[in-house]
């Protein structure tokens, strides 16, 4: 695991994430790989936002896992800065070799030099796996969330 570097994403990475994102069940019925213009976009919008940081795991010059560490400033818990993590994704044949906690790991190191008091995620209610791992880094299920399409 020590060629693995874990780095700001770019434009060149949008590809391999997208088809990531789109490699489960979930992302299948959701993302379209075959047209990457609204990810582009979406990318120059975070690329000018200094709280959104997307961020791709690499091995031997191949993207192999990403996920989106966005930082909130707010009110709630005196003024608390938190951090959420979303869309982690490992490659399907990276998956149980630990990437997933590195990630995370990465995740939470950098929240903490953002200044944040809290490191957030959400998992789909359905992914009973992913909720064990998120456990097992320290998380805790503690909120229900909710979710309206627009």
């Amino acid at each position: 695991m020590n060629d693995l570097v874990i780095r700001p994403a770019t434009p060149q990475d949008i590809p391999a994430i997208v088809a990531m994102l789109a490699a489960d069940s979930l992302g299948v019925g959701r993302e379209s790989p075959d047209d990457l213009t609204p990810y582009y976009e979406a990318f120059e919008r975070m690329a000018a936002d200094p709280n959104q940081h997307p961020t791709v795991a690499v091995r031997d010059g191949r993207v192999v896992g990403t996920l989106q560490l966005s930082v909130i400033h707010g009110l709630s818990r005196r003024g608390a800065t938190r951090t959420v993590i979303e869309a982690v994704r490992v490659h399907a044949d990276e998956r149980g070799n630990g990437l997933g906690s590195r990630l995370i790991e990465w995740a939470i190191a950098e929240s903490r030099s953002l200044g944040a008091n809290l490191v957030q995620l959400t998992s789909d209610a359905s992914r009973a796996d992913a909720h064990r791992f998120y456990e097992r880094l320290g998380f805790t299920g503690s909120h229900v969330g909710f979710k309206l399409q627009l």
